[in-house]
């Protein structure tokens, strides 16, 4: 960024994000993938009847992302994590756990393994669970065509990068899953990012609440987008993502002539 705005003879603050407040940076930024992914979690259990603050998550990965979702499923709706992992293990309670405890768990012996209150599980079973919502934070390609037949949650909120296979996708489609595909439920974090670039371009920047109110509309519109896309054609939510994006890039084309 120095060196930029070195060469073009001025501050140039919005050529990267994730800056800190002080040179730049953007309030919310921090948990603003896992909150956007929260806000479509909330449209989801809407279309699907499910009430929130009575759910059952289950999160595997529990870095910045899935630490995030963890609290904000708590603080935001009432909702009781019952599982968690990381690189290291997988605990369980079925009566819940604190996740700014479990946090501070790991924080201090670097893993979520041996919370207290907790027993200890594997890496298949905690994608297996019995859960309302299920989020995947961690890895790719943990959801195969290996286990998918066994996945008893009612959505996957994709808050990794490709953590559900292709084959595996369809099967979770048959089987009445609804997926919240990675490119839209962890869009939270870019979209804040996004967020970031205008306030350089106005040198004028928002308050926290100001930000999240504008991912929060951002992240429902997106979500029902893409729903509507599903409905319309029959598809499954990743298609249906993929569908609104190549609409939106042939209109543009369209209308500068390119086709």
């Amino acid at each position: 960024m120095d060196e930029y705005s070195k060469l073009s003879g001025k501050n140039q603050f919005g050529l990267l994000t994730g800056k800190p407040l002080a040179i730049g940076g953007s309030q919310g930024r921090g948990d603003a993938t896992a909150r956007g992914g929260l806000f479509t979690v909330r449209e989801a259990a809407k279309e699907l009847g499910i009430d929130l603050s009575k759910a059952t998550i289950a999160v595997q990965g529990f870095g910045n992302a899935g630490y995030h979702a963890a609290c904000l499923a708590q603080s935001m709706f009432g909702a009781k994590i019952v599982a968690v992992s990381d690189s290291k293990g997988c605990v369980l309670c079925d009566g819940g756990l604190d996740a700014v405890a479990v946090g501070k768990h790991k924080a201090k012996t670097s893993t979520v393994c041996n919370f207290p209150g907790a027993r200890a599980i594997s890496d298949a079973e905690i994608l297996e669970l019995d859960v309302d919502i299920l989020f995947p934070a961690a890895l790719e390609n943990v959801i195969t065509e290996e286990n998918a037949p066994r996945i008893r949650t009612k959505i996957v909120a994709e808050l990794a990068n490709g953590p559900t296979s292709p084959e595996a996708d369809e099967i979770l489609h048959k089987n009445g899953v609804h997926i919240i595909p990675d490119f839209l439920c962890n869009a939270g974090g870019v979209t804040v990012s996004y967020f970031e670039m205008v306030q350089n371009f106005y040198m004028y920047y928002w308050e926290a609440d100001e930000v999240y109110k504008r991912l929060d509309k951002k992240m429902t519109t997106a979500y029902h987008a893409v729903l509507d896309t599903s409905k319309k054609y029959n598809i499954n939510m990743r298609q249906a993502a993929y569908v609104v994006a190549v609409e939106r890039v042939v209109e543009a084309m369209k209308l500068r002539g390119w086709a």
